[in-house]
């Protein structure tokens, strides 16, 4: 293995085995997932679909592949390389490598137990926290073992000089924690009574979203643009205040899903507050973020898609949380659609862009396949729009129909079967382009190291420790 280019630095190489086992666990999970939403989605428009199997019935199959996306999928990649970036950054080798593997391991036994047990019943049933109670302690302990390591790069960083990718992917390791926790005891151990149990579960929902999930997504895009592009990210110092409005505001805004409900007035109002101010955030983040837009290859294209989808998933989230809107599209396909945007167009888009630039700097060899990685950039983004498209359609003629005491509820399913069949080709789509992922990862990492890596890589190394 030859280190020739200055990409390829020892930090890389240090970190290399650990890294690569969360995300090669990240895109086995990544899979799965796929499969599950598959199934998940024909059985809404079809749901004799495999009713003959218990464990596979509609209530088990979205909470499965929910938690496979969620804690398989974006949690694996997004700490690898929120990992990588704050050894990078810090200037110092990874360190507690061995944390790392075992906590990857303990972390994925317990996800496969957890899943297991939902397939039998035992899901906790609630958004984004549907794993059994009695594996989320393990998953607590081994996300502490990986994340002593990103501790570690913290406080051992060579200068102290800080970048918002370090802000975004520190706040994530030490933020998730905290809420997993309060929401194992709050929902599952001393489990809250009525109102106060919805009110904290829309909480831990939104709070995973923008202080765990979007934050490690977030930390990628700030590091790879300037990277890509050559050039300092206009108006940085404004970065910290979308950072600090994302950490202040962002759990907040949990309680617009519970509008209308038997819930206190002002729970719903003081969210639909929070949702408008949160646009700053993402004014923010649009301002900072907007030279992904001026072209570059694969890696900022990813990420550019990822940032669309973030900053309008979050004027969506505005305008919808708005009473007069939330009552056409509240409890309808439409919350999926939003959902979706969020998770797969916005996080796990940037998370792919984030691992097109990563990877050949932790392996030191080029994607094996240059059309595989064509290939699954635009089937995603086809795949994304595709999806989110059809759901928002179906919620909306949905919500229109619910309001209209005339539609029976079998004139809406017909009404809404085309949109849903739209969804499953993108579930389709989206499942076979993360195979030529998962396909071109195997055969990148299991090739041969070439003779130099200079020629892999066209990112001005001078970039290496002056921008995030």
């Amino acid at each position: 293995m030859t280190t020739a280019s200055p990409e390829v630095t020892s930090i890389d190489t240090h970190a290399r085995c650990p890294l690569l086992l969360l995300i090669g666990s990240a895109l086995a999970w990544l899979i799965v997932s796929g499969v599950l939403a598959l199934i998940a989605s024909v059985q809404v428009h079809t749901p004799s679909f495999l009713t003959d199997c218990v464990a596979l019935t509609y209530g088990h199959v979205q909470a499965l592949q929910e938690t496979a996306f969620v804690y398989g999928w974006l949690a694996n990649a997004g700490i690898a390389l929120g990992l990588w970036l704050l050894a990078r950054l810090g200037g110092e080798s990874l360190r507690a490598g061995n944390w790392i593997v075992v906590g990857t391991l303990f972390w994925n036994l317990a996800l496969t137990v957890g899943l297991i047990g939902i397939a039998v019943g035992d899901a906790a049933g609630f958004s984004l926290l549907q794993l059994p109670r009695y594996v989320q302690p393990l998953m607590l302990v081994a996300f502490g073992a990986i994340a002593i390591a990103g501790v570690l790069a913290w406080s051992d960083r060579r200068v102290e000089t800080t970048f918002a990718s370090q802000w975004y992917v520190f706040a994530a390791l030490f933020l998730f924690p905290w809420i997993f926790s309060v929401a194992q005891v709050t929902l599952l151990w001393v489990p809250v009574r009525g109102v106060i149990q919805a009110i904290t579960a829309g909480w831990f929902a939104q709070s995973a979203f923008t202080l765990w999930l979007a934050p490690l997504a977030l930390a990628g895009a700030y590091y790879v643009v300037p990277k890509v592009t050559g050039r300092v990210l206009p108006s940085y110092q404004f970065a910290s205040l979308g950072f600090w409005t994302l950490a202040v505001i962002g759990p907040w805004t949990g309680g617009r899903h519970l509008i209308g409900g038997p819930v206190p007035a002002w729970i719903s109002t003081m969210a639909i507050v929070s949702c408008s101010l949160l646009v700053f955030h993402y004014f923010v983040v649009a301002l900072n973020l907007r030279g992904a837009f001026g072209g570059g290859g694969v890696a900022l294209r990813l990420i550019s898609f990822g940032l669309l989808a973030y900053v309008f998933g979050g004027l969506i989230n505005a305008v919808s949380a708005m009473r007069l809107i939330a009552q056409v599209t509240q409890f309808t396909f439409f919350d999926q659609a939003e959902q979706q945007l969020a998770l797969y167009g916005a996080v796990s888009m940037m998370i792919f862009g984030t691992l097109y630039f990563s990877l050949p700097r932790l392996t030191g060899k080029a994607w094996a396949s240059g059309g595989l990685v064509a290939g699954h950039s635009l089937l995603a983004i086809v795949g994304v729009l595709l999806l989110v498209s059809t759901l928002a359609g179906a919620g909306w003629v949905q919500g229109h129909a619910l309001l209209d005491p005339k539609i029976t509820f079998v004139q809406i399913a017909a009404a809404t079967r085309p949109w849903l069949l739209g969804a499953t080709v993108a579930q389709g789509i989206l499942l076979f382009a993360n195979l030529l992922l998962a396909i071109n990862f195997l055969r990148t990492v299991a090739a041969k190291s070439a003779g130099s890596s200079e020629s892999i890589f066209s990112t001005p190394a001078e970039m290496e420790a002056m921008a995030s």
